[in-house]
């Protein structure tokens, strides 16, 4: 139900640099699980110019979905290994989005370090 509302609220996506025309606003195309495989969230991607990759009730399987979604997952798992991020302790938005920025400052530095190592 709130898919269109979410689609709505993802901000444009910047392309490279030269590239002749207006900028996109949203994605070419949207990959999603069996869970929004309905008529309506198909009609309301293409309305907006998306694509969707959405895999069949009992027909596809979601394995070929799950190489785009593990990055995703991953990401999210990283960020869970830090236990304040886990269970929102906080209760201003904008001090949990300070320890949101110094995790993803942390995994990055950590990817960085092992890749120089």
């Amino acid at each position: 139900m709130l898919l269109e509302q979410l689609v709505d609220a993802v901000p444009a996506v910047k392309g490279p640099r030269g590239r002749p025309g207006r900028p996109r606003k949203r994605p070419a195309k949207l990959h999603c699980d069996k869970g929004y495989d309905y008529p309506r969230c198909r009609r309301a991607l293409r309305r907006r110019g998306i694509t969707p990759r959405i895999a069949r009730r009992g027909i596809e399987s979601s394995q070929r979905l799950g190489r785009h979604r593990y990055v995703v997952e991953r990401s999210l798992a990283w960020l869970v290994g830090y236990r304040r991020l886990q269970v929102r302790y906080e209760r201003r938005a904008d001090i949990l989005l300070g320890f949101v920025h110094l995790a993803c400052a942390l995994i990055c530095l950590r990817f960085l370090t092992r890749s120089t190592a």
